[in-house]
């Protein structure tokens, strides 16, 4: 064999070890990468995926919170996301770029119209980033406002569709509510206070999505097979709330707010018979569209108070219950001396000379009751009937953040004096479960707000709360005798609670004084107290239990006992009505008068206007047509809502809507044409509306947004006749 050959077959063989390594290691590599499924760290199936398949989000909506009757009090509501395109390779055409191309010159034109500094836009335009949002500024946006920013033609600048959380009636049990807000970070809806915050696992929302295969131009594939996840909606939440009696509440309230300027106002509404909270509310408040938010405290569950001389009402059950108590027996007032203490007075300090223990309740001898506690009761007795009235314990309301009460009773003089309110501090939601025993014939409901939570997808209920017994702390007798003698506090000759008297509903209840403690030390002034009253109607069956509370009234000359009377009458009667509660046979036949007719709305829907206004003409309640059409095609408020006379019934007749003048409207007027037009409302101020930032004949669509301003005026003066129907739901 020549050299050559040699040559040529090493030359070959090294070429044949060379191709049969590179075998190996190409098939190594195969089965390594089918063993495994990824290349240099990166999985082959989620490249792939990235590459060859695409997904689509389907949003799902947060629960609703809603009255007991289902009518809205928080949900979500579609709006827009400002967002910025700042990858330039996005832009193929430089006639029309599609991204922002002089940064200066859009933020001094944005920067205005969503309230941030142009420095701060500036800011977010300069990021090394391919598309940018602008916050909490760039979420919520009206569809007012995108039309107004697009008419600008700012390249880069677009929007996504995006919802936010949405209160329609604003001001209106806020510090129960609470509110929810997008989350900076996730986008999501999270509950940030109250209700909100606490129901969260039930009102929380899981989007859903769509996967799809798609070529390398993004185009669907007609072979693509879709795997759809569904979204979860929210739960809703139904309370036990009335927005109608929340609302006669908050209105009387907002009067008492403007006429005394108190520091503090306290209202609670409770079915005696179930323990349901029906209103609660609480001044200051806030709205939750704009988070105004002085205070975060629900002050009825989570701050104790002194309860003054409400704490009466327990003092007297439980000594009729004991069978200690005789109203016609003899006392001398003024002054009941304590051993080793100082004296305890009553509140004129000289008292009334000889009086009645019946008298004394009348009068609020701070001296009676002490008789009663420290020698006909017996303090340690009495202690045992307050905790039997759960005074002594948190109610355990569906509430949270629930205080507990506080009792002084290391000394003789404090444990008697916790039977007139003081040397005690008890939270409000307290004294409303205690009264429902006296209004309950001696059975003490627990109270709850929370009526049931229910699947929007399915129907199905997810939870329900059942009235509960808390208590039994008396018997029916003498919850019954309790009633009869504290009506006399109201219709009674020495009465201190005649102001509270209702004409036609026979009231029961109790004023109450107490004093207030800053620094450790009581301070005493005209206006250093917390005016109350606890009351319950109709005396014989009492249906509503309602409590108020009026700290520090600016009251210039007016009794103590005027602002709180301000708000308890107008809810007590108001709510009695509303719910049908027949008045006495002697309000019906000589004092009920034709302005007080309230009815359940009747569906007006095809009807013509002047066939609805014929059919409504009896009630007396004030027509606004909206639209230029023939018939009734929506109303508001909806079908049997309960109203009242000289309400404001608003009747759309076509799809094509034109603003009306809203001038001298009231808040809750405002929100009712929110809700028929699905409107964005932003209210400042309080009183009535003296501007309105769409102008009268402006042709408005879903999702527009109407600022309103309120002062505090008088509304425009109506015939005799109107103004003689108002006063009669006042």
């Amino acid at each position: 064999m020549t050299q050559k050959s040699v040559n040529m077959n090493r030359g070959a063989a090294l070429l044949a070890a060379c191709f049969a390594l590179l075998f190996i290691i190409i098939f190594g590599r195969f089965f390594y990468i089918q063993a495994t499924g990824t290349v240099h760290g990166q999985a082959l199936a989620a490249k792939a995926e990235e590459l060859y398949e695409s997904q689509r989000t389907i949003e799902a909506e947060r629960g609703s919170i809603l009255d007991r009757k289902g009518r809205v009090i928080a949900e979500d509501k579609s709006s827009y996301k400002l967002v910025a395109i700042l990858d330039d390779t996005l832009s193929t055409d430089p006639d029309k770029p599609q991204h922002v191309v002089d940064i200066k010159d859009t933020a001094q034109k944005l920067a205005p119209l969503i309230g941030m500094e142009v420095s701060e836009v500036e800011s977010i335009l300069s990021k090394d980033k391919d598309q940018v949002e602008f916050g909490s500024a760039g979420r919520d946006i009206s569809h007012t406002l995108k039309e107004e920013i697009t008419k600008l033609e700012l390249p880069g600048i677009s929007f996504s569709r995006d919802t936010q959380r949405f209160y329609p009636n604003g001001v209106f049990a806020s510090h129960l509510i609470g509110y929810a807000q997008k989350d900076e970070e996730s986008g999501e809806t999270v509950g940030m206070m109250g209700l909100e915050k606490t129901l969260e696992k039930y009102l929380h929302e899981e989007d859903g999505y769509v996967k799809y295969q798609k070529d390398g131009y993004s185009w669907k594939l007609p072979t693509s097979k879709d795997e759809i996840t569904a979204p979860e909606n929210g739960q809703n939440v139904y309370l036990t709330i009335d927005q109608k009696i929340q609302t006669f509440l908050e209105d009387a309230m907002n009067q008492v707010v403007e006429k005394y300027e108190p520091e503090q106002i306290i209202g609670v509404v409770a079915d005696p018979k179930t323990g349901k909270i029906l209103a609660m509310g609480q001044r200051p408040s806030f709205d939750p569209n704009i988070r105004d938010i002085t205070t975060y405290y629900n002050d009825i569950v989570s701050t104790r108070y002194e309860p003054g001389s409400t704490m009466k009402i327990f003092t007297l059950a439980s000594a009729i219950d004991e069978g200690v108590y005789n109203g016609n027996a003899t006392f001398q007032s003024g002054s009941y001396p304590i051993q080793g203490a100082s004296d305890i007075y009553d509140h004129n300090k000289v008292g009334w000379g000889p009086i009645t223990f019946n008298e004394g309740v009348q009068r609020s001898s701070n001296v009676g009751f002490s008789i009663i506690a420290d020698k006909l009761l017996g303090t340690d007795r009495l202690y045992q009937y307050y905790n039997s009235f759960g005074l002594l314990k948190k109610t355990g309301i569906d509430l949270p953040n629930e205080e507990n009460s506080f009792f002084n009773f290391t000394y003789h003089r404090d444990k008697v004096s916790t039977s007139f309110g003081q040397a005690s501090a008890v939270t409000p939601i307290q004294l409303v479960q205690a009264a429902t025993a006296i209004a309950n014939d001696g059975k003490m409901m627990k109270p709850y707000v929370i009526e049931k939570i229910v699947d929007t997808d399915d129907g199905e209920l997810v939870k329900q709360t059942k009235p509960t017994i808390a208590g039994q702390p008396i018997s029916k007798e003498a919850a019954k005798e309790t009633r009869d003698i504290l009506e006399q506090v109201v219709i009674g000759e020495h009465g201190t609670g005649k102001i509270f008297d209702i004409p036609g509903y026979d009231v029961t209840g109790k004023t109450g004084t107490a004093q207030i403690y800053e620094d450790g030390k009581i301070i005493r002034g005209v206006n250093d107290y917390i005016f109350s009253f606890l009351g319950m109607a109709p005396k014989e069956n009492p249906e509503l239990v309602v409590y108020v509370a009026v700290k520090k009234p600016n009251l210039n000359g007016d009794p103590g006992a005027m602002p709180v009377s301000m708000i308890f009458n107008t809810v007590m009667k108001n709510s009695l009505q509303y719910l049908q509660i027949d008045p006495t046979e002697e309000e019906t036949s000589e004092t009920k008068t034709d302005g007080e007719i309230d009815v359940n709305l009747p569906n007006l829907t095809d009807l013509t206007v002047s066939d609805a206004q014929n059919q409504l003409k009896e009630l007396g309640v004030d027509l606004i047509v909206l639209g230029d059409g023939k018939q009734i095609i929506n109303q508001y408020p909806s079908v049997e809502t309960y109203v009242l006379s000289g309400e404001k019934i608003l009747l759309q007749t076509s799809t094509t809507i034109k603003m009306p003048d809203i001038s001298n409207w009231s808040r809750r007027d405002v929100m009712k044409l929110g809700n028929l037009m699905s409107l964005s409302i932003t209210i400042d101020g309080n009183g009535y509306v003296a501007k309105q930032s769409i102008k009268k004949g402006t042709p408005v669509k879903e999702g527009d947004a109407l600022t309103v301003t309120l002062k505090e005026v008088e509304p425009p003066k109506k015939n005799e006749e109107q103004e003689n129907k108002e006063e009669n739901v006042q």
